[in-house]
């Protein structure tokens, strides 16, 4: 890089936290001091300095004790965008006085430039002079000169002026002329002899973000990668740039995190050129993006990789087009072609290279999921586009939403690593109650709600405090919803009603990770019916979905409704044979199931519920019928005599099936595919009908 004719020493204060703190707190700039420092004919010029108003007057302790006789100038300063067009007029002046036409800025550290002036214009909407967008580190420049001395974060002022024994008697400056005066001396002695070195390696600052692709066999430093959560959920890759204005990301290094159902979940992973622009990201936790705070961590680099990687050849040259704008369509018809997406946006928006610019998003087998991304030439035409927002197309209303290149990746990844055929999930289905799942009406239960999602046991028993100690063995049950996630319920089995009246009048919206918790006493029953997808309320219990008639689970006949299938007495049997063990690393307890017979015949059925209790604390397979005696009793005497049903059995639910397919349809649709043992018979009584169809084919029980 070519050096320039002359420095300005730039240095500054803010109404908060200063000196290795600078710009941590988010605290505006109250005042700016400059020197220029004319490297041809190694002259220092005048000191300038000049207050700037913050929009919070309220100074901190420190910048009191350092500007306590210039309170009353900052208030009658000029705000921070007429201070710059003052800064800009003054330098241009006095360098035009001395014949100089260039210069750069020389700051001591990186956090005046990238952590105060950069994040506050961008929050204030200020357009920052080009001058802003370079400059030279002091202590980097100091290092390269002479490096025998300490590392470059344990520099100062005062060390370096040490090290070149340069005098730092400056009581007598005002506060922030002393600083700047020294940094002149310093950097008139470094080109001096006998260092004579030269200014030409200067800190970039990026004027904007640039999006791309990324591979997943891109080296990425791991040292380099943060977290931000917390984001508004319509933020996109081009906001949280805005967020980190000031250091520098790498190309494509903002990657939006979307949840299981494809939806923004507030989180980002950002990844930035160098270990020192992530350490900058760090110092910015809790800082704000608008009304909302957002928490920043460290992060790897195989969860950036995770997240923003891909291998489609296709996604990679649908991005290759920079500087794009880059539009999510949800909800499409399947039915939806290139022409049909290009006539609803029009000519008043028109799509990047027509059918190059869109991109159909698809299942492996080719099915359309109903999702795609279009790329835009310009904002203009992007704004254009987003007005378009819920208008329909065929019979359906378009979602149209910012996206990124991270996005389309992890959109991608996601449905194309999605299996053609979806199996039942290990046990999540109730089905019989354990032996320490309490029924009753003693209300010897609470019942917790409001919990945050990320609550663990652990959080729930520091929230019981004292009261412990008085839970049951295996007596605290977390609740998910359908999709296997925290619902925000828990119940807890206590030892007696007196102890769970207690802690219902104790621990009533006590507050657990900024939440307050709603705390009521209930009874194993009422557990029992929530637990089933009931709702337990103030106004009384609704039960659950599968006690109301109207509304009983699905049945899956496999032979006319005239036939029992499976009778009363015989209706026992291992749920292992026909659902996939779980994933668990503690052994789950054998459970026995029991479906009643039906009024007319009995029909095999699976029972979806609401909630589900959730392993290791609860069982992994609980149930709310009691078993008869003589149920049992015939459950034993076939147990004996025939043994259980082979573990690897699998039960699988298909869904969609034509109405008109038959038997034979689906046993030609799994052929191929791993036999099933001969004695998945044995355990169960069935008619010559119902054993015909189980045993001949062989290749798959059907259900």
């Amino acid at each position: 890089m070519a050096s320039h004719e002359s420095l300005v020493v730039l240095s500054g204060a803010t109404a908060g936290e200063n000196g290795a703190k600078l710009g941590s707190d988010e605290r505006e700039l109250v005042l700016l001091v400059w020197q220029v420092v004319d490297l041809v004919n190694k002259k220092a010029g005048e000191v300038h300095r000049i207050f700037v108003k913050a929009d919070n007057p309220e100074l901190s302790e420190q910048c009191k004790e350092d500007l306590l006789p210039c309170a009353e100038e900052i208030d009658k300063a000029e705000p921070l965008d007429r201070v710059i067009v003052q800064f800009n007029q003054a330098v241009s002046s006095e360098l035009k006085a001395l014949g100089i036409s260039s210069y750069c800025l020389c700051t001591d550290g990186q956090l005046l430039v990238r952590q105060v002036l950069h994040p506050e214009a961008s929050k204030k909407n200020l357009v920052l002079s080009d001058v802003f967008y370079s400059f030279y580190d002091l202590q980097k420049e100091f290092e390269k000169c002479c490096p025998d001395v300490a590392a470059t974060k344990e520099l100062s002022i005062c060390s370096m002026a040490e090290y070149l024994e340069l005098s730092t008697d400056n009581a007598a400056k005002e506060f922030g002329a002393s600083e700047v005066t020294t940094m002149g001396e310093i950097i008139l002695h470094l080109i001096s002899e006998p260092h004579n070195y030269s200014f030409q390696n200067f800190e970039n600052v990026n004027y904007k973000f640039e999006t791309g692709p990324c591979s997943k066999v891109e080296g990425v430093d791991g040292e380099t990668v943060i977290r931000a959560r917390g984001l508004p959920w319509q933020s996109s890759d081009q906001d949280i740039a805005r967020f980190f204005k000031g250091l520098n990301i790498a190309k494509g290094g903002v990657a939006l995190c979307l949840n299981s159902q494809g939806r923004r979940n507030g989180e980002a992973l950002v990844r930035f050129i160098n270990r020192e622009q992530r350490d900058l990201a760090l110092e910015r936790h809790k800082h704000h993006m608008g009304s909302r705070y957002i928490e920043v961590y460290k992060a790897t680099r195989e969860e950036f990789l995770k997240i923003a990687g891909g291998t489609s050849n296709e996604v990679a040259q649908f991005l290759s087009k920079e500087s794009q704008v880059i539009i999510r369509m949800r909800g499409l018809p399947f039915t939806a072609t290139v022409e049909d997406v290009l006539g609803f946006f029009g000519k008043e928006c028109p799509v990047t290279g027509e059918k190059e610019g869109l991109l159909f998003v698809k299942y492996p087998d080719g099915r359309p999921t109903g999702d795609a991304f279009v790329l835009f030439a310009c904002e203009e035409f992007a704004q254009n586009a987003l007005k378009k927002h819920k208008e329909i197309l065929g019979k359906r209303y378009i979602e149209l939403f910012r996206s990124t290149a991270a996005e389309v990746q992890q959109v991608l990844n996601r449905y194309m690593s999605a299996p053609l055929i979806s199996t039942l999930p290990a046990p999540l289905i109730p089905l019989l109650p354990q032996p320490f799942i309490a029924t009753g009406s003693t209300r010897d239960c609470i019942r917790l709600r409001g919990l945050p999602y990320t609550a663990s046991i652990e959080d729930i028993l520091d929230f019981m405090g004292e009261f412990t100690i008085d839970i049951k063995p295996h007596g605290v049950h977390m609740v998910l919803n359908q999709q296997g996630r925290p619902s925000g319920d828990a119940f807890i089995q206590m030892k007696s009603p007196d102890r769970a009246f207690l802690v219902a009048q104790k621990c009533h919206k006590k507050t657990m990770k900024d939440r307050y918790v709603e705390v009521f006493q209930c009874s194993g029953d009422e557990m029992s019916y929530v637990l089933m997808g009931g709702t337990l309320n103030r106004s009384g219990l609704s039960p659950p979905p599968c006690k109301l008639p109207c509304l009983s689970p699905p049945t899956y006949p496999t032979f006319s409704p005239g036939t029992a299938v499976i009778p009363a007495e015989a209706a026992l049997y291992q749920p292992q044979a026909l659902l996939a063990p779980a994933r668990s690393a503690q052994p789950t307890p054998p459970a026995v199931a029991y479906y009643p017979a039906q009024a007319s015949a009995t029909q095999l059925y699976m029972n979806y519920t609401t909630y589900y209790p959730s392993p290791p604390v609860s069982p992994t397979t609980v149930g709310y019928f009691a078993a008869p005696q003589a149920a049992m009793a015939a459950a034993a005497a076939s147990s004996a005599t025939h043994g259980v049903l082979p573990q690897p059995g699998a039960l699988v639910r298909m869904q969609g099936l034509p109405y008109n397919i038959a038997t034979k349809d689906i046993l030609s649709f799994f052929q191929g595919y791993q036999y099933a043992a001969d004695d998945y018979t044995g355990l169960i009584q069935m008619n010559e009908q119902a054993r015909s169809m189980f045993q001949a084919p062989k290749e798959w029980v059907c259900l």
